[in-house]
């Protein structure tokens, strides 16, 4: 079977941007609809797909966290190349984490935050976090269960340095959140693991900025731009950005 791999995308609207970053062994169609929800409403929108993601679980091993990190720096350096002056950033999972790390480095409009696990996780909880891509991507692929199952323990057999260094970026991140100084909304599955449920907390009670949202979703896990709630996470997000004040009016001409 021929798959068809996930793009980076961008939808062109008014000077308002937004920066929509997808979690780790996920891709761009995780904010693809929430994308097109906010540019439906004037905003120009920007999903990066980070390097090694959208293909094969080999691949996705083969890449570093700092590859992915740059993939998201990247994507918000080319909204400011593009013009945009006012650039808020929106991200799920380690899309989340990033976006709070992005809000400590960069003059972020403002950050939203869904689902990240801003607490540390340990290297056997990332790694089923792969096999669990890994089994998915073959099986769509069309390959047979033994196959699957033997390619598999390979893949675990790897070594896992990649892995030391997403859990290193997650708590180096988390020592940081205090340093945001943008309006900042945390967004939260009440269907997802504890270790996602905690780190929301967390991450909330650390923002020392005085706008600050904590938003739980009862019957969603842990995409929530996926799950049962996306139409409500969406209004959520809008009405999040509407509610701040816009300077710009046009795009900055060079």
């Amino acid at each position: 079977m021929k798959l068809v791999p996930p793009q980076s995308f961008t939808y062109r609207g008014g000077a308002r941007a937004a920066l929509l970053l997808h979690g780790y062994t996920g891709n761009t169609l995780h904010v693809r609809k929430l994308g097109r929800f906010l540019n439906d409403r004037g905003y120009t929108c920007h999903g990066p797909l980070y390097k090694g993601h959208g293909s094969t679980p080999e691949e996705l091993l083969h890449t570093k966290p700092s590859e992915w990190w740059k993939s998201a720096v990247d994507g918000y350096e080319y909204l400011e190349q593009e013009g945009y002056e006012e650039i808020a950033v929106v991200g799920v999972s380690l899309g989340g984490v990033f976006s709070l790390r992005l809000g400590t480095l960069f003059p972020a409009k403002a950050i939203v935050s869904m689902c990240a696990p801003i607490r540390e996780k340990d290297n056997e909880d990332i790694l089923r976090r792969v096999l669990e891509y890994a089994r998915w991507f073959k099986s769509i692929e069309g390959k047979e269960e033994l196959q699957i199952e033997q390619e598999l323990i390979e893949l675990a057999e790897e070594p896992l340095h990649s892995l030391d260094q997403l859990r290193k970026l997650i708590a180096s991140t988390a020592s940081q959140v205090k340093r945001i100084s943008a309006p900042t909304m945390i967004m939260q599955g009440e269907l997802d693991e504890e270790l996602y449920l905690e780190s929301a907390r967390i991450i909330y009670e650390d923002l020392t900025m005085p706008l600050k949202e904590l938003k739980w979703y009862d019957q969603s896990g842990h995409i929530l731009t996926m799950d049962k709630q996306h139409d409500l996470v969406f209004e959520d997000v809008y009405r999040f950005l509407e509610d701040l004040e816009w300077d710009a009016a046009s795009i900055s001409e060079e």
